[in-house]
C-alpha cells in the first residue's frame, strides 16, 4: 500500500499554485475537471509525493475553515538560509522563525500557505 496524495480545498488556486510551486518546487502533474471543482495535481520532483488542491466552483468568499483536525504539511529543505531567502524572495515570512528542536542542529520553523494551511519546515543535519 502507498500514500498517494494529500488534498486541501483552496480558495485562490492561482495562488497556491504560485506559493507552492515557487517555494517547494513542485510541478503542476495533472489538472481535472469534475463537475463542480477542478483538482491539480502537484508533485514534489525530489519524492514523487503529491499534494492535490482543489478549487470547488462555489468556493465560500473568505475561504475555507482549517478546522482542528489537521495540522501541518511538512517539508524538508537542505538549508534552512536558503530557503529563508526563497520565502523573502516571494514575499512570505516566517508563522514561527526557525529554531532547533532538538538542540543538535536540526532546525525547524512553520510557514502558512495562502489558504492559512500551517507547514513545517525541517532542515536536518544529515540528508
Amino acid at each position: 500500500m502507498a500514500l498517494l496524495h494529500t488534498m486541501i480545498r483552496v480558495k485562490d488556486v492561482e495562488k497556491s499554485l504560485d506559493f507552492y510551486q515557487k517555494l517547494f518546487n513542485m510541478e503542476l502533474a495533472e489538472k481535472r475537471r469534475l463537475e463542480d471543482c477542478w483538482l491539480y495535481f502537484l508533485t514534489d520532483k525530489e519524492s514523487g509525493q503529491q499534494i492535490e488542491l482543489t478549487y470547488n466552483d462555489e468556493t465560500p468568499q473568505n475561504g475555507y475553515e482549517i478546522g482542528s483536525g489537521f495540522g501541518h504539511f511538512a517539508f524538508g529543505v537542505k538549508s534552512m538560509d536558503e530557503f529563508t531567502k526563497k520565502l523573502n524572495e516571494n514575499g512570505y515570512s516566517y508563522l514561527y522563525e526557525p529554531f532547533d528542536l532538538t538542540g543538535k542542529g536540526s532546525m525547524i520553523a512553520f510557514i502558512q500557505d495562502p489558504d492559512g494551511y500551517e507547514i513545517e519546515i525541517i532542515e536536518k543535519v544529515q540528508w
